[in-house]
């Protein structure tokens, strides 16, 4: 907390990087400028985005304000949801155990593997020919 009584925290996902801010307010979202409707068009995103505070029972007392890069609009919802997760532990250290047991804790680690040399990509392989 600072002294503008606001809760700061930031969340990876893929690669994509999320600058949470949590301050009291009435329940706004505001990701790069503008409002999580505009942002985050998939219904089923917003929802994502909205868990930390849904299982918590905090939706309605914090305005969050958002700043995302890299990635896709997925990898931002995800790395937004642990960005607030990790900025309600800073407001109440005491709602760590609802987020853990609900799985709002945990960074995702996957990401994409890298090719490898001599094959056409990570995994797969040129045609092997016997003659």
């Amino acid at each position: 907390m600072n002294e503008l009584n606001d809760f700061r925290a930031s969340g990876r996902r893929k690669t994509s990087v999320a600058r949470v801010i949590l301050r009291p307010g009435s329940g706004t979202y505001e990701i790069n400028g503008r409002r999580a409707e505009e942002y985050f068009p998939s219904e089923s995103l917003r929802i994502e985005i909205q868990q930390p505070l849904v299982v918590t029972e905090s939706s309605g007392k914090f305005d969050v304000l958002v700043n995302t890069h890299g990635g896709g609009v997925h990898g931002q919802a995800g790395a937004t949801k642990l960005g607030i997760a990790r900025a309600l532990i800073l407001y109440n250290p005491e709602l760590r155990s609802i987020l853990r047991q609900n799985g709002l804790l945990t960074r995702d680690p996957r990401a994409k593997e890298r090719k490898k040399y001599g094959q056409k990509g990570a995994r797969k392989r040129f045609q092997f020919s016997k003659r």
